[in-house]
């Protein structure tokens, strides 16, 4: 067939670069060619960017080329100025190679508005689960006042189409009265909107069908398709051996020495301890963390990322007795964690629930005690705990920290015990589904053959 160009255009986090190149990656390996697209700022931190056929980099400056701070509202407007002006270029400058299809991730709903104006198709790539888009869908169309009039108290149950029963505890942080980053709803709902306008939009979900079967299929508006988990290929489908790592990590190790650590561990015996990329746990948080794990003796690995710079003490002084901690496990300040999650010694994931982690759990069979933070992740703790049934979410105090009694009550709950086995099971069955999702003939790589068959066709996707 004739070779698609896909623009993968991803908005400038490690969180939404990582399963963007994926899909990249994925991309390039059933005949499109691809060209990725991101900020000079992000782009200058990736590491083990692949080199493949048919795959190019196309970073531009936003504005920002040394990195911006969260929460600086003049960056988005700047990504938007600076990013359509760029896009524009490489789209009129294609001459040997013309785009046939832009996806773009979330937090840039400014793209399908510039692939309209180009007559270009566009097609979201939603990197949480379906029933979050559906959550967003549903208060921007008829249930803004029924998710408002109960978004503060936890007695009142939440009742949307297709999804479980929900309270103000598993909806999106930015839907409830403590949300302090106003700007992101105003996004979300531009970007609802764009897709609304669009006929039959298409949605691309890291997610797979039978992970979500009524929450893919509830907005008859959008054609919602799941197309992952976008996880590399060698601790999933196994078709690229070679494929390790995201491409777009941000971090590295200058060791892989907590892999020869796990080696020397039991099976199933390890808690791994990590709250991704994003997370900043106060000192009474990690401290507490740190007798969890203490007092649970069970050996752990512990991502402990070093403080903010604002932050006078080390990682390591921020916890009480890490020299006897460090008789049970080991902290470091980052890991490869797919796989680590993948390796037979981890029997339990303590996480905050961010949906790469979530998926990257759930493919490698690994049960979870959950401490949800903000945006999607109080939602894929409801998931994680009431639906797919593979782990139990930690209680907090009134100041809102977990304490380290509770947290080694749920580790021992998931670690031993009926529950615990039960679990185990349903992980392993997750685990099972997911690669049989990806596999030749299953339904994720159904899906995606499917897209790239149609973005030829303009009338198909505009």
């Amino acid at each position: 067939m004739l070779q698609v160009h896909f623009l993968v255009v991803s908005f400038p986090a490690q969180g939404h670069i990582n399963p963007a190149l994926q899909f990249a990656k994925r991309l390039t390996r059933i005949g499109a060619h691809v060209t990725f697209v991101t900020s000079i700022s992000a782009h200058r931190r990736m590491t083990n960017t692949p080199t493949l056929d048919g795959l190019t980099y196309a970073p531009f400056s936003d504005g920002y080329d040394d990195g911006y701070k969260p929460g600086d509202h003049h960056f988005y407007h700047e990504l938007k100025r600076l990013g359509s002006q760029a896009l524009t270029d490489l789209i009129v400058g294609a001459d040997r190679r013309p785009v046939t299809c832009i996806v773009y991730n979330l937090l840039l709903p400014w793209v399908p508005e510039l692939a309209r104006d180009l007559r270009v198709p566009s097609a979201l790539l939603w990197i949480q689960p379906a029933a979050v888009l559906d959550i967003y869908y549903y208060y921007f169309n008829g249930y803004g006042d029924v998710i408002d009039s109960n978004n503060n108290d936890p007695s009142f149950s939440i009742e949307l189409p297709g999804l479980p029963s929900l309270t103000c505890k598993d909806i999106p942080s930015f839907f409830l009265p403590s949300n302090t980053h106003v700007f992101v709803m105003p996004v979300f709902q531009e970007l609802i909107q764009n897709l609304d306008e669009e006929n039959k939009a298409r949605v691309l979900v890291n997610s797979f069908e039978t992970l979500e079967v009524e929450a893919l299929r509830v907005i008859d508006k959008f054609s919602m398709v799941a197309i992952g988990p976008l996880i590399p290929s060698a601790f999933l489908d196994g078709k690229d051996p070679l494929d390790t790592s995201f491409g777009g990590d941000l971090m590295i190790s200058s060791s892989i020495h907590y892999m020869d650590w796990l080696k020397s561990k039991k099976e199933a015996s390890v808690v791994y301890v990590s709250f991704g990329t994003t997370t900043v746990l106060s000192e009474d948080q990690v401290r507490e963390i740190g007798n969890g794990l203490l007092t649970s003796r069970r050996p752990f690995l512990w991502v402990l990322r070093p403080p903010p710079v604002n932050n006078d003490k080390e990682g390591d002084e921020m916890v009480d007795n890490m020299e006897v901690l460090k008789q049970y496990g080991m902290v470091v300040p980052w890991c490869s964690q797919v796989e680590v999650l993948c390796h037979p010694s981890i029997g339990c994931f303590v996480t905050h629930c961010g949906w790469n982690s979530t998926m990257e759990g759930l493919a490698a069979g690994v049960p979870m005690v959950t401490f949800p933070q903000w945006s999607d992740q109080p939602m894929n703790a409801k998931l994680i705990r009431d639906v797919w049934r593979t782990g139990i979410r930690v209680e907090v105090n009134e100041e809102g920290v977990l304490e380290g009694d509770e947290l080694k009550r749920c580790v021992e709950m998931v670690m031993e015990g009926e529950r615990g086995e039960e679990m185990r099971k349903n992980a392993k069955r997750w685990k099972d589904l997911a690669r049989e999702a990806v596999m030749d003939g299953g339904s994720s790589e159904k899906n995606l053959q499917a897209f790239v068959g149609k973005v030829g066709s303009l009338e198909s996707l505009i």
